[in-house]
């Protein structure tokens, strides 16, 4: 049986479990409990880099048909420090190809992205290369929205063979990374077509 918070205050207070040191109404004290829930940390930093470019084409289709490198479904949901969707802002990112190489002359593997009201983004890309400047594969990012501060970060694979299957223990064999939060799990999907590498990356905005 699911309770809601107020339920589960009510039902704790009466058998003894719960204390409530507080004049507040059970109402107020679930919705502040809901409310610390809902805080996030927000996403660690990581440099820019040099490879970007402004001007990004607004698409969710990095990889073409043909296109080397495995296949990647990459998504996730803009928040801010408080858990609500930032329903404004602007998602750009740019990564190396499958050899390890950026475009510098075009706009290949780089997307601007308005995630809308949900805060939600997408892109079917390719696994990155590693960068020959590069410890691991990785892929940029640059976070703006109105009334909340730039966010610069880089995503990481838990599967690059660089963490040895350990990224918690071995992040640090890439000195750019400053956060295993950065490192994300990879879940491998099949069908009759392709295999796919699928990972989630949430994007958490500080408010200014």
């Amino acid at each position: 049986m699911n309770f809601t918070r107020r339920e589960l205050l009510e039902r704790g207070a009466t058998f003894g479990a719960i204390t409530l040191a507080t004049s507040l109404p059970l109402s107020a004290v679930a919705a502040a409990w809901d409310e610390a829930e809902k805080k996030r940390q927000p996403t660690p930093f990581c440099e820019l880099g040099p490879f970007y470019k402004r001007e990004a084409p607004q698409t969710t289709q990095l990889r073409a048909p043909g296109d080397s490198g495995m296949p990647l479904a990459l998504a996730g949901v803009v928040y801010d420090v408080r858990g609500d969707v930032v329903p404004d802002a602007k998602v750009e990112l740019w990564q190396t190809d499958n050899l390890g190489q950026y475009d510098i002359e075009g706009y290949r593997y780089r997307a601007l992205l308005e995630p809308g009201a949900k805060g939600v983004y997408s892109v079917e890309s390719v696994m990155p290369g590693h960068h020959p400047s590069r410890v691991c594969q990785h892929v940029h990012y640059l976070v703006t929205a109105p009334g909340h501060k730039p966010l610069i970060t880089q995503l990481y694979f838990a599967t690059d063979p660089v963490f040895d299957g350990d990224p918690d223990k071995n992040y640090h064999r890439d000195p750019l990374i400053t956060s295993p939060e950065l490192v994300r799990p990879v879940m491998i999907k099949s069908d009759a077509k392709q295999v796919v590498a699928v990972v989630n990356f949430d994007l958490v905005m500080e408010t200014l």
